[in-house]
């Protein structure tokens, strides 16, 4: 039964849930003990921001008292810290892919860059010190070069408005033609030498801060192809979210590339993607054969709000109403 240590959980819950339904044992970490994950592992430990210099030492102890066999991160945040780190944290594998493939995600710009170089379609992206006198292809948004739920983007319909929030926005950012066609996102998972064992796209019914609400699985193979070309040229490794959006031609743009499990990660598990078992046959040396299309279509999901519930205790300290608390490390 792999241990499996998941970094910044917070409220994925449903992560967590579906590891321990494929028979791992868990280890949930967080820096509060309000992190709903902590509620729901087999395990949990309070751990300092990613922040400090002391967040890797902490996590390799954990990795040695509870001999962990992998790491899997549920956020962006640790990425380049974990992704420069796995010599500390051996003998646990890190779910990630090398450090200059995380640079090329995490920065917006990077990434286009990345597609352009690779002939994978992109949509005109610039750099605000480099932008044209005329652009004509309104509306173009202004992104945060490095952001996440949608947070710091503004769409502009014109020059002004772009000068505007280029002035108004906090955050160093690009300027990006915003798409017209219909919204994708393909969950996909490579094995440790980057090759994509398979690819669930999925419909964008619905969305809500940036992150999937409803949606669809759709047995789409152009996408699906996609998908791997991008898992496979980018060299990720473990779980990743294509985003991208197919336009009025036909053509199939990507906005955007997260080494993680997506928001949505309910539906391609739902769909019969078997991710979790994934993670946990690479974490114990298994060689799995890529499975490209082997999921059920037409699964619907309509993600909503969930809870746990708590009592202060006596001594301060959160009591389960429901279900004792994991074991504190």
């Amino acid at each position: 039964m792999p241990v499996v240590l998941f970094t910044c959980t917070g409220q994925r819950v449903d992560i967590v849930d579906a590891f321990i339904d494929a028979g791992a044992t868990t280890l949930a970490t967080d820096t509060s003990i309000l992190a709903p994950t902590l509620h729901r592992a087999d395990r949990y430990a309070l751990v300092p921001s990613f922040t400090e210099p002391d967040y890797v030492p902490a996590l390799a102890k954990l990795v040695r008292e509870h001999e962990v066999d992998v790491i899997v991160p549920l956020t962006d945040f640790d990425h380049r810290t974990l992704a420069s780190a796995r010599e500390e944290l051996e003998p646990a594998l890190v779910m990630l892919p090398d450090r200059d493939v995380i640079e090329n995600t995490a920065d917006k710009y990077n990434a286009h860059v990345f597609f352009c170089e690779h002939d994978i379609a992109s949509p005109s992206t610039w750099l605000p010190e480099d932008l044209p006198d005329e652009i004509d292809c309104y509306p173009v948004l202004v992104k945060a070069r490095e952001g996440f739920s949608s947070n710091h983007i503004y769409r502009a319909r014109n020059r002004e408005e772009l000068d505007f929030f280029l002035r108004y926005t906090e955050v160093p950012s690009i300027v990006q033609r915003q798409c017209q066609g219909k919204e994708f996102s393909v969950d996909i998972f490579c094995d440790l030498d980057g090759r994509c064992l398979n690819a669930v796209p999925r419909s964008m019914i619905h969305s809500k801060g940036g992150e999937s609400i409803k949606g669809m699985s759709v047995r789409d193979w152009e996408l699906i192809e996609l998908g791997r070309r991008v898992g496979e040229t980018m060299r990720l490794r473990g779980p990743a979210t294509v985003q991208c959006f197919r336009e009025a031609d036909g053509r199939l743009e990507i906005t955007d590339v997260n080494p993680r499990f997506g928001g949505a990660f309910a539906l391609p598990l739902a769909a019969g993607s078997g991710y979790p078992e994934l993670v946990m046959a690479l974490a114990t040396g298994e060689r799995p054969q890529p499975r490209l299309g082997e999921f059920k279509e037409g699964v619907v999901m309509m993600r909503f709000y969930s809870q746990i519930v708590m009592k202060m205790g006596d001594d301060g300290t959160l009591v389960p109403l429901d279900r004792p608390l994991a074991t504190e490390s």
